[in-house]
């Protein structure tokens, strides 16, 4: 039977939601390093290898196509701020890589029977508003029935082949830079077992990170990457390894989104943020002067976070550097 669209909390129709749904971090690499990477020519500047937010292939000498994909179960209850969060989040990918936009395509999948599909008119409603911000083309894409209600973005975007945001173009010396604060994944947590709305969160999710790129890309930095399912510590992680070197986190110059810290206290943690946790934990030294919430904070699964970029990038907070390869890829202090 229908529910009708009035009663509607989107959030209790997915297990998981937001980017906190995504397959582990381990569990995704050991399928991937069995799959062969695809042929082409040598214009693949950025496949697989090293876990990028999306693929890069030079066209000439002035662009390369970005191609990326993003899509999850409801993150929020309000149909238009999930469309308007997913649509923000696929986005990203372009932006974390150096590109710019220029054409998204929907995907949605809907349990037409359960939820009404007016609703999906506002969730795509939302997706269009955001690519309209971005001045991104918004045309077609491919809907299915499915059980679960999900939906995001296939976006193509075009940077130069010279100047990508890279994983494996981090150099010790540098500083770190985080654009967005931490706290998305407890606090939608919190949402979903409660129904409280969390404004500062969504106005988080909903911000495009294309002004910070163009700020990276203007302050020379080569290398970053966005925080969002594998969390802070997950993405930073990968760009160490990729990069040769060891991430140094100054965990008091991280910032957080207000109520994060009290969402944790009161236990609502994704398990995702958990399985982040574990997954780095091996690679992670923490000196003991950290404690276990704290980390669990840092490895929070983010939706639609911010920009993590290597250099100082002006008006956004430096949390911790780089340096050279030591037995830990990821020192928190």
């Amino acid at each position: 039977m229908t529910t009708a669209a009035s009663d509607l909390r989107l959030t209790q129709y997915a297990a998981g939601g937001g980017c906190a749904c995504k397959v582990p971090a381990g569990e995704l690499e050991r399928v991937l390093a069995e799959l062969p990477l695809g042929g082409g020519t040598g214009d693949l500047l950025v496949g697989l290898e090293h876990g990028d937010d999306a693929a890069a292939v030079r066209i000439d000498g002035e662009r390369a196509i970005i191609a990326t994909t993003d899509f999850f179960t409801p993150v929020v209850d309000d149909p238009y701020d999930w469309g308007r969060i997913a649509a923000a989040n696929a986005l990203s990918d372009v932006y974390a890589m150096g590109g710019e936009p220029v054409v998204a395509l929907n995907l949605l999948a809907w349990p037409r029977e359960k939820i009404p599909f007016e609703v999906a008119r506002e969730v795509l409603r939302g997706g269009a508003d955001v690519c309209r911000e971005a001045e991104t083309h918004l045309a077609g894409g491919h809907s299915i029935d499915d059980r679960e209600p999900k939906y995001g973005l296939a976006v193509t975007g075009l940077a130069h082949p010279d100047r990508l945001l890279r994983n494996d173009a981090g150099e010790a010396g540098l500083p770190l830079t985080l654009t967005k604060p931490l706290g998305l994944g407890v606090l939608n947590n919190r949402h979903k077992a409660t129904g409280e709305r969390f404004e500062q969160a969504i106005a988080a999710m909903t911000t495009l990170n294309r002004d910070a790129a163009r700020a990276a890309l203007a302050a020379g930095a080569r290398a970053a990457t966005d925080v969002t399912g594998f969390g802070l510590l997950g993405h930073l992680y990968k760009l160490a390894r990729a990069s040769g070197v060891t991430a140094v986190v100054e965990s008091a110059a991280v910032p957080y989104l207000d109520g994060a810290r009290e969402a944790l206290r009161d236990g609502f943690v994704p398990g995702g943020s958990r399985r982040n946790l574990d997954w780095v934990r091996p690679h992670l030294d923490s000196a003991g002067t950290v404690d276990d919430d704290e980390l669990v904070l840092l490895a929070d699964a983010q939706t639609s976070g911010g920009l993590l970029v290597v250099g100082e990038v002006p008006g956004y907070p430096i949390v911790g550097e780089l340096v050279p390869r030591q037995d830990a890829v990821l020192l928190v202090r």
